[in-house]
């Protein structure tokens, strides 16, 4: 007899047999595993009877993309490939190897006390994940503000799928790793939005559960933020331990040079900040020689694709600001904004909002003031905190010269409030 159930699965699912066997190879190269499987395999697999056993590389991929055990996929499985207690688990207990001994069913309902609820598996994972992606799009064009909103639903979501739902471990540990990236946007969102709070409330909570999902690289990028977050409140120190924290895990996950350049990014800003010009030079120094060699990178994590020279002009445009030479910071400002792609609105009007305020202090008033309406011109669609306080503190420092551009531009400023 056929194997009507694996078809049933593979059909419900959405999929062809050509296209099922792409989102199998898609879904063992996000797991890490050497498996594959043909069309004409798994048209054997549906019409043999009995079918073919999938080797065990197969059926760790098979149990994912379907979010059930072999067993309940039309196929005779050994009693040994049903009791693999690493896949309920890892802990390594041997009460617990006797206990889920038997039945794939088990082994799949083990995973959540409710074996009632609907079954997850890599289609839906896949579709949160491309709404945390849609996130990155919110952010970069509109800011921090309107991403809160889908963010805090798509947590909702995340958790109560976590909680009522059926799935094996390797989609339980992809749903924990996107609930932790969404905490990560969270703490970004509310660096740039506010309030400052809730952001570190949600960079903890990320780098919590990246500790417990293993993940180095996202507490990295916990540790970023958080290094942000901790220079805006005074706590320099906390800084610079986020930064060195940062360092050693990537370097435990072999990060490549792009992951090292965000980290030299942080590192600068907590020196500049900290009035350690010579630290934060060094930390420039880095940042050079990682931009340099950061075409070698075969792989980039999301939240660490903006880096590049326009970062790095923008943070030496920081230091030279600080150590009090204006004039020298234009130059890298102006390269920052020019160099700043499409897609990023929010980032632009930061930028372009950082040079004004900086031509300003070099007494370039209609120049200055010529950016600032470009900004103003721009950012309608733009909701972010961090870009309001830059208008503000433009027009607190813009009223003590008199031309008729500054009272332009200082109207159009309170306009937007």
């Amino acid at each position: 007899m056929a194997n009507r159930t694996l078809a049933s699965l593979r059909r419900k699912a959405g999929y062809t047999q050509a296209s099922f066997v792409a989102a199998f190879a898609r879904e063992a190269a996000r797991l890490g595993i050497d498996a594959s499987v043909s069309v004409r395999q798994l048209r054997r697999w549906e019409s043999e009877s009995p079918p073919p056993l999938p080797h065990p590389s197969q059926q760790a991929v098979l149990e994912v993309v379907f979010g059930l055990p072999l067993a309940e996929m039309g196929f005779d499985v050994p009693a040994h490939r049903c009791s693999d207690v690493e896949w309920i688990g890892h802990d390594g207990d041997v009460k617990r190897r006797a206990f889920v001994t038997g039945s794939g069913a088990i082994a799949a309902a083990a995973v959540l006390p409710n074996q009632h609820g609907p079954r997850i598996g890599a289609s839906e994972v896949a579709a949160f994940r491309a709404r945390l992606a849609d996130l990155y799009a919110v952010d970069h064009q509109s800011g921090g503000i309107p991403a809160k909103a889908p963010a805090e639903r798509l947590e909702r979501e995340l958790t109560h799928v976590l909680s009522s739902s059926v799935y094996t471990s390797g989609v339980g540990r992809e749903l924990h790793t996107i609930l932790c990236e969404l905490a990560c946007h969270r703490a970004w969102f509310g660096y740039d939005s506010g309030p400052p709070e809730a952001a570190r409330t949600a960079c903890l909570e990320a780098m919590t559960a990246a500790q417990l999902i293993d993940s180095p690289l996202l507490q990295v990028r916990a540790l970023n933020t958080l290094s942000l977050l901790s220079i805006d409140a005074g706590r320099r120190w906390e800084a610079a331990s986020a930064v060195e924290n940062a360092y050693s895990l990537a370097r435990r996950a072999g990060a490549g040079r792009t992951v090292h350049l965000v980290i030299s990014l942080r590192e600068a800003s907590a020196a500049t900040h900290s009035d350690d010009l010579s630290g934060a030079r060094r930390a420039l120094s880095r940042a050079v020689s990682y931009v340099g060699r950061a075409d070698a990178d075969t792989e980039v994590p999301r939240w660490a694709r903006f880096a590049g020279p326009v970062e790095v002009d923008y943070a030496t445009a920081a230091y030279y600001t600080r150590e009090g030479h204006p004039e020298r910071a234009v130059s890298f400002l102006r390269s920052a904004v020019a160099g700043l792609g499409g897609g990023y609105t929010r980032n632009t009007a930061w930028y372009r909002a950082r040079l004004a305020q900086t031509l300003l202090a070099t007494g370039e008033v209609e120049e200055a003031c010529h950016e600032m309406t470009g900004v103003l011109d721009a950012c309608g669609g733009v909701s972010s905190d961090r870009l309001r306080r830059r208008l503000r503190a433009f027009e607190k420092a813009a009223v003590r010269a008199d031309a008729r551009c500054v009272r332009d531009v200082i109207e159009r400023i309170r306009e937007t409030r």
